[in-house]
């Protein structure tokens, strides 16, 4: 009798950790599709604005694949990719004329940092904060982008 005990104790607590595991797993706030709220977004430089973007998030190696698709305030077309793990350690980005890569860190299950930079040099930090219900997201940009000028940025993101 105490056998059996054993292996159904063993299999509960087995089927436990995986559920749990499961559970970890699935709690990327980031990943979806994220199209920006432009009337709820602000840009200083106010001229420098997104006409629209959405970001594609996927889960992958560990981490994170983003493919984006934006207008920029000039109306140019622009699409970007990357791949990149929650280590803090900086990824390539193909595609996007404002940084060559990326870092990120998660600092808990509704907020994450990046820093982006452009030949090696720090152009912009962004915190990216997930709303409870998983619905939006607000980022907030600050640094200088690639012409020099300083940027302040907060930007709202609708889930898809």
């Amino acid at each position: 009798m105490n056998k059996y005990r054993t292996t159904i104790l063993a299999v509960v607590m087995s089927l436990c950790v995986l559920s749990l595991t499961v559970a970890v797993f699935a709690a990327d706030s980031q990943l979806g599709t994220w199209k920006l709220n432009v009337a709820k977004s602000k840009y200083d430089p106010a001229n420098l604005g997104m006409k629209s973007q959405t970001s594609k998030i996927d889960a992958a190696n560990g981490g994170i694949k983003g493919v984006v698709d934006q207008v920029n305030s000039e109306g140019k077309a622009i699409h970007y990719e990357f791949t990149a793990k929650y280590d803090g350690k900086d990824y390539d980005v193909k595609g996007d004329p404002s940084r060559d890569t990326v870092s990120y860190k998660r600092i808990d299950d509704l907020t994450y940092e990046t820093v982006s930079k452009k030949a090696g040099k720090v152009t912009v930090n962004s915190r990216y904060v997930y709303s409870k219900d998983g619905k939006t997201r607000t980022i907030t940009v600050t640094g200088t982008n690639a012409d020099g000028k300083k940027v302040n940025n907060s930007t709202v993101w609708d889930k898809q």
